[in-house]
């Protein structure tokens, strides 16, 4: 087995993908949380390879991108896909998820409170419904995005989902039966029901 170390912010964010599916495998890890302040980040972001967080060392190999990190740890743990199709349709949904979660960047990005308002209310009323509808079509009745087993595609929803819920409170997947049990048959895995126990609190 391969020596790990997930390095990311203190905080889920883009790096609590990759904790989930530790979680799932059972795969031990060191998760080396840097403290989100300019001074701490900015001794840290040239030894990154792409100036850039989350990281993954592989036994001292350098990995980033949140995607590419949580695909290879789904490929380890056997969440990627039983199949070439299957994984192609986990990426799909992964990537889906991605450009849903770039539709949230103001947050971050718009410093007029106002207009982040406005912004708010858009993403919740017109982005996020439409988005969750075709989502729900995708999800099979027994709640799984791919196959009849959890894979990394419903771990990268349940993850999203999670960062929505606490920028917005709400259950914004009122009616919504097949995504449910989507975050559902993630809470309930073991090692990841063990890990939302445990975890450390964070802002973000």
């Amino acid at each position: 087995m391969p020596s790990y170390k997930l390095i990311y912010f203190d905080g889920r964010g883009r790096g609590e993908i990759a904790r989930l599916l530790f979680a799932a495998g059972g795969i031990k890890y060191k998760d080396h949380r840097i403290p989100p302040t300019a001074e701490a980040w900015g001794e840290f972001k040239p030894k990154t390879p792409m100036g850039q967080l989350p990281v993954l060392e592989v036994d001292g190999t350098m990995i980033c991108q949140s995607k590419a990190i949580a695909r290879l740890i789904a490929k380890d743990i056997g969440m990627a896909g039983k199949t070439p199709v299957e994984q192609a349709r986990a990426d799909m949904i992964c990537d889906s998820v991605e450009d849903l979660g770039n539709k949230l960047m103001f947050m971050f990005t718009e410093k007029d409170e106002n207009k982040k308002e406005e912004k708010k209310k858009e993403f919740l009323e017109k982005t996020l419904p439409p988005t969750l509808d075709l989502f729900e079509k995708l999800a099979s009745a027994e709640g799984y995005f791919v196959g009849n087993s959890l894979t990394w595609a419903d771990v990268n929803f349940f993850a999203f989902f999670g960062f929505v819920n606490g920028f917005f409170p709400g259950d914004h997947l009122k009616g919504y039966v097949n995504l449910n049990k989507v975050m559902g048959n993630v809470s309930s895995n073991p090692g990841i029901e063990k890990w939302l126990k445990e975890r450390p609190e964070s802002t973000f």
